[in-house]
């Protein structure tokens, strides 16, 4: 994600493909910006899957994005 992201726009981007239940993007601990990897977590695969098809490769901001499915282990 840009650097300048946040929490509101990771959630905005995500809900157009379902229902966003959480989304965390990680922050630096010094300088409480983005570190560019975010975590979001939906209701239902459909949804994961129509969002990971549509969003990984994008370009936001001069940004390609890359979305994958979390481990869960």
């Amino acid at each position: 994600m840009p650097i300048e992201a946040n929490d509101f726009n990771l959630k905005k981007l995500f809900e157009k493909f379902g229902n966003v239940e959480e989304c965390t993007l990680v922050l630096d601990k010094v300088t409480g910006k983005s570190k560019g990897f975010g975590f979001v977590k939906m209701t239902n695969e459909a949804s994961v899957k129509k969002a990971i098809e549509s969003i990984n490769g994008q370009t936001i901001n001069k940004v390609k994005i890359k979305v994958k499915l979390a481990s869960t282990n």
